[in-house]
């Protein structure tokens, strides 16, 4: 099929993106018009799936803060027209993926049009049902369904993009459906129910809690959640929403994201920071202090709430924790820990086969802030690890207790470095599994080096001698052409001691570039 490779472009693991802006180092890979073949290859799988026709479906349709959101939603609208769709406006994604399962809402499927934090000129599309986010597997066959229908409408521009998609369809409106409203007042419920205050419907009151939404869409967070429920928000930043991002990347994973968290919080002289990305999947907060918790710290504050209610359970990371929060979650807290891969739905597909093989999971979180509880249908939702964070300190403070001290024994490591290794060959893949079979038999060598086992994703080594303690992992990215080396090492000089260890490897592969 001569366009099938441009739908094949988009595909992100489970998701849809690419650049839908050009710019002049970016080409555009990404259409509202390619949008639309996608959004109606949806329907044609949905009613597969579920054994309804097309124009029985109830499909429901939200968006992020981008600034291409408009277009691309109408065409959605398009490719969607021979079922019945709802327009959700402007909302997250965990609450997309809420409203195939609220009794309010139970559609039968939903698209979110969000690339998270990814620059002003990207958009994509997020998939669920009932069952959570399609799986990559699911999302390739529902893109070769667009590629055929594009066979017979399809035409093709300058940049070789499927545009002019004119899907045949009669007249044709969305419904309004105020679906945030709805989310809003499940989160609420579930505060009330949680904190169990003595004003039991103003369980936020006298606690100062700000919130960065990043220009994103979790703004209502703030203003329609916390502050009905008591919640003094003032300090808050940058709950507006604004697609061009003007004052940070909307990322808790980022250094000046947290950084700008953090001055929030100072500044406010708030009890707790909140910040989110910018569909709202993901979160991190920040303590009175000025302590930010993101990546593990975060995993070890969430891992403590679980094991209250929970002791023995599993927790699913992914590959890139630290020892120091293994150490933590095993011995500190009595938890389980499985060290995974990369990918957030890695993580959390980990989480749900465990609890299917008759283990109990109750939380698998990926340190990018991908935090997913069993209680909450495994959905990676920023506002509700927020909302655990919140009840937990509500209820703390009745006892004058910090939550801060929650996670006082979680040691950190003394340095870390994160090095991306740019593969310039042109099989990336191939190249890579060559590099980290040559690094498994480099590190054999060495009785310096101790391969960790079991280990799920790329290979990982221990250093525990007189000279350095520490560990490193070499990978493959998901889906570029990059090899990713994390390190972390408990002592100052520890980090450039092991790249010392490892330089006369890579000295010799030509066709890596370290960015």
């Amino acid at each position: 099929m001569k366009f099938e490779r441009f739908f094949q472009a988009v595909k992100n693991g489970n998701d849809v993106r690419g650049v839908v802006l050009e710019t002049e180092k970016e080409a555009r890979t990404f259409s509202p018009e390619l949008a639309a073949y996608i959004a109606r290859a949806f329907t044609d799988f949905l009613a597969c799936k579920l054994g309804k026709e097309s124009s029985e479906l109830r499909i429901a349709v939200g968006h992020d803060s981008r600034i291409t959101a408009g277009d691309m939603k109408k065409e959605c609208f398009h490719g969607l027209s021979v079922s019945e769709v709802f327009d959700c406006g402007m909302i997250t994604t965990p609450a997309m993926f809420q409203s195939t399962l609220l009794p309010e809402s139970h559609f039968d499927g939903a698209i979110m049009l969000t690339a998270s934090h990814l620059p002003f000129n990207r958009n994509g599309m997020k998939f669920f049902t009932e069952n959570g986010a399609l799986s990559s597997t699911e999302l390739k066959e529902i893109l070769q369904i667009a590629a055929e229908l594009s066979e017979r409408w399809g035409e093709a521009d300058a940049d070789c993009l499927v545009t002019a998609a004119r899907l045949p369809i009669g007249a044709f409106t969305a419904q309004t459906f105020d679906m945030k409203a709805i989310y809003a007042a499940h989160m609420k419920q579930i505060i009330c129910a949680e904190v169990q205050a003595e004003d039991f419907l103003h369980p936020l009151s006298g606690l100062h809690i700000v919130v960065d939404a990043g220009n994103g869409a979790s703004g209502f967070f703030a203003t329609e959640i916390l502050k009905p429920l008591g919640a003094d928000i003032s300090g808050s930043v940058y709950l507006e929403p604004d697609g061009h991002f003007p004052n940070h990347v909307p990322n808790p994973e980022d250094g000046e994201a947290m950084r700008a968290a953090r001055e929030m919080v100072l500044s406010a002289g708030a009890d707790l920071g909140v910040i989110f990305d910018c569909d709202g999947d993901r979160a991190a907060v920040v303590f009175e202090d000025g302590t930010e918790v993101n990546r593990n710290t975060l995993i070890a504050l969430l891992a403590v709430i679980v094991a209250e209610n929970h002791p023995g359970s599993w927790i699913v990371t992914d590959s890139v924790t630290s020892d120091e929060l293994a150490d933590f979650l095993t011995n500190g807290l009595g938890l389980k820990h499985l060290r995974f891969k990369r990918g957030y739905k890695n993580v959390i597909d980990r989480g749900i086969e465990l609890n299917r093989s008759g283990e109990c999971c109750e939380l698998a979180i990926e340190t990018s802030g991908h935090g997913a509880f069993r209680e909450n249908h495994f959905s990676d939702d920023g506002a509700y690890i927020a909302v655990k964070i919140i009840c937990h300190m509500a209820r703390l403070l009745r006892e004058n207790k910090k939550i801060s001290s929650l996670i006082a024994g979680l040691g950190q490591p003394a340095e870390s470095a994160e090095l991306r290794f740019k593969i310039k060959a042109e099989d990336f893949k191939v190249y890579g599994e060559n590099v980290l079979n040559a690094f498994r038999n480099f590190a054999e060598r060495d009785v310096r080096f101790h391969i960790v086992k079991p280990n799920y994703e790329g290979i990982r080594i221990a250093f525990q001698d007189e000279e350095v303690q520490g560990w490193l992992l070499l990978r493959m990215s998901l889906h570029d052409p990059v090899m990713p080396m994390n390190i972390e090492a408990e002592s100052a000089g520890g980090v450039a001691v092991i790249r010392e260890r490892i330089r006369p490897f890579f000295s010799k592969y030509t066709e890596l570039e370290l960015k």
